[in-house]
């Protein structure tokens, strides 16, 4: 009943600020971008025996175009018997528990996925649809937002391509390979043998896919718009850069038509139809300015939300092609004499970090959970979120976005290879409409390479790629290391600790004009509603007493972080407990106990000592182990937790 209640208080909290602007609905056209999540066929393959991998590394599949016979690739395979389910899906939280002396599978949580289990490790999704024959001349693209992990896609039996990054999605177009007069049928094979963090990740098809529909001329699929502004209270200058491409055998001749519209849907400001011309095969870019008198600034309380609309036109006015953009006006500045200012106000950073999975549904998580949880953060006074340890899920920022989260956007791998800058360069130019993204992070604990030459030139590297991309924002890099200056931290614009709270008054001696951020702090492990340690049941007391060796309780660290004005504040490991690297026990326990919530979102008491600091709420919370522990003549300690001046 408490969950129930819970989930409607959210659910009325969420359809509120859908009412009134804050969450703004898609745009009216949906033939550009049609959710492709519903109605996939799954079944198992196997990485070790090719038998039952549907002849996957048997058949010559790659030697003519279209050779997949024999296969599951194949479009004329019977899939029937398959198991038929919708998107997002992890099938790794379906598996169950495997004990194993392996530290990976000990981190990821006991799932038996990966290189140990080649028998629960591959993936194959099928999925079936038609396209009228009538829409022949557009182009198609096929948008995967997020696969866990190695996966190859073919459609109709043709090989679109591959994406080898758990977090990072990819596009294709597939104009060529559409049967306009039967069945089209989308494979996909997920290879989840290779892990990538050391927590727990799924496997699947856990984020959404989208089937794009555009003209031939069109704006770019991965960065068509970026949009920036230059903001005070009285006007904002309004930057819109528009990426055109043009795939048509002619020169594209039209208008670009720009629109910002308000929460009530009133136009407030909008350009004279530009005129562009795109040769056939090529593209353009094309900045148009916009100005906003008295402008409402998007901020952590009032997080409004414009919508800008670009419009592609022929030259008389039709429109061939359209995006809707929700846009946040406001200003971030950060200096070691002003330290964070979120429209000339000064905040401190209350954050926590967070991994992406949730009870339950592991990590594919319905839309609405991405707000329940950054929800269930706001209650408790955070004001900001680390996506700790990759690229997130476009609409965990949506969330942040409209419920006033400011968010540390990081990926995965500190890597300037091609792979892993085209990881980066695809983070960026997704994620930085986003209003709620303050800050980008290049990497995080990268061991002996963060503090060598090797560190310091591929920081650099990313660094320079980050200003090119977005010039609005800068960058962090999460190293775990005391007063060391080497390596990264030479460059990097905002030097970030995990833990090692007690150096960041001597580093910040030695070299006073550089940032210094929290990215990782914390970490006192907690079970809810526990008090007595059980080392048999892998419980930990539900009070601010247990913390590993490398890490501190809370009292130990944010005092330092709130009364030091040199500190930008610090994000907290973690916000929810989270499946994978169980600390301070392992099997049979299977999760972490870092969470100031549990895994469904229930608050411990150490909730209480942050929300007390970081919110102007009336914190009033007692705990103790009164409940059927103590026998007579026991004496026990009563924690309170509180902002009030005096408790008696």
């Amino acid at each position: 009943m408490v969950m129930k209640k819970e989930v409607q208080s959210i659910l009325i909290a969420v359809a509120v600020m859908w009412l009134n602007g804050s969450i703004l609905a898609q745009p009216a056209r949906s033939d550009r971008k049609t959710n492709f999540d519903n109605d996939w066929k799954f079944h198992l393959g196997h990485a070790a025996d090719a038998a039952k991998d549907f002849n996957y590394g048997i058949a010559n599949i790659y030697s003519k175009t279209s050779k997949s016979e024999k296969t599951a690739i194949h479009s004329k395979f019977n899939d029937s018997a398959w198991r038929t389910l919708s998107l997002p899906h992890d099938w790794a939280v379906e598996l169950p528990f495997e004990k194993v002396d392996n530290f990976d599978v000990m981190a990821h949580g006991y799932r038996p996925v990966g290189g140990l289990f080649p028998q629960n490790s591959i993936g194959w999704y099928r999925k079936h649809f038609s396209i009228n024959s009538s829409d022949s001349g557009k182009r198609f693209s096929i948008q995967f937002d997020g696969v866990f992990r190695d996966n190859r896609i073919w459609l109709n039996g043709f090989y679109v391509g591959s994406n080898m990054s758990g977090y990072s999605g990819a596009i294709y177009d597939v104009t060529d390979y559409i049967n306009y007069h039967g069945d089209n049928v989308l494979v996909v094979r997920v290879d989840a043998t290779q892990y990538e963090g050391w927590f727990y990740e799924g496997a699947g098809i856990y984020r959404h896919v989208w089937l794009f529909q555009t003209a031939n001329a069109h704006f770019a699929n991965e960065d068509g718009i970026f949009v920036h502004a230059d903001v005070d209270e009285n006007a904002a200058d309004v930057t819109v850069e528009a990426n055109i491409a043009n795939e048509s055998t002619e020169t594209y001749e039209g208008l670009l038509k720009i629109k910002l519209l308000d929460r009530q849907g009133t136009v407030i400001a909008e350009n004279t139809a530009t005129p562009i011309a795109v040769k056939n095969n090529g593209s353009t870019r094309s900045s148009q300015k916009l100005q906003v008198k008295m402008p409402k600034r998007w901020s952590l309380e009032d997080p409004y939300l414009y919508r800008l609309i670009a419009q592609l036109q022929k030259r008389n006015g039709e429109v061939i092609d359209e995006q809707t953009i929700r846009v946040g006006l406001r200003t971030i500045e950060m200096s070691v004499e002003k330290g964070l200012l979120l429209n000339g106000k000064s905040i401190k950073i209350q954050g926590t970090n967070n991994h992406q999975d949730h009870a339950g549904v592991g990590s594919a998580l319905p839309d609405f959970l991405q707000y329940y949880r950054i929800k269930k953060l706001k209650d408790l006074g955070c004001n900001a979120y680390r996506t700790s340890h990759n690229p997130p899920t476009p609409e965990l920022l949506d969330a942040c976005d409209s419920l006033g989260m400011l968010v540390l956007d990081e990926t995965r791998l500190l890597n300037s290879s091609p792979e892993y800058m085209e990881q980066f360069r695809k983070l960026i130019v997704r994620d930085r409409n986003h209003p709620s993204v303050f800050l980008w992070s290049i990497g995080n604990e990268e061991g002996y390479v963060q503090t060598n030459s090797y560190g310091k030139r591929i920081a650099q590297t990313m660094l320079a790629v980050q200003r090119q991309l977005d010039p609005t924002r800068t960058s962090t890099y999460a190293a775990d290391l005391p007063n060391v200056y080497r390596g990264i931290n030479e460059v990097i614009p905002v030097r970030g600790f995990n833990y090692r709270q007690f150096a960041v008054a001597d580093y910040h001696r030695d070299h006073p004009s550089q940032l210094l951020l929290g990215t990782e702090m914390g970490s006192t492990v907690t079970t809810r509603g526990i008090y007595k340690k059980d080392e048999v049941k892998g419980y930990v007391p539900d009070q601010d007493i247990t913390a590993p060796w490398w890490a501190s309780k809370a009292e130990e660290w944010w005092p330092l972080a709130a009364e030091n004005k040199f500190w930008l504040g610090g994000f907290v490991w973690t916000g929810f407990d989270y499946r994978g690297e169980p600390t301070p026990y392992e099997w049979p326990n299977i999760n972490s106990h870092f969470g100031i919530m549990d895994v469904c979102g229930f608050p411990k008491n150490i909730y209480y000592y942050y929300q007390s600091w970081w919110t102007d709420k009336d914190v009033l919370h007692i705990s103790a182990p009164w409940n059927g522990i103590l026998n007579e003549g026991d004496s026990a300690d009563v924690w309170v937790n509180s902002n009030a001046e005096q408790v008696e």
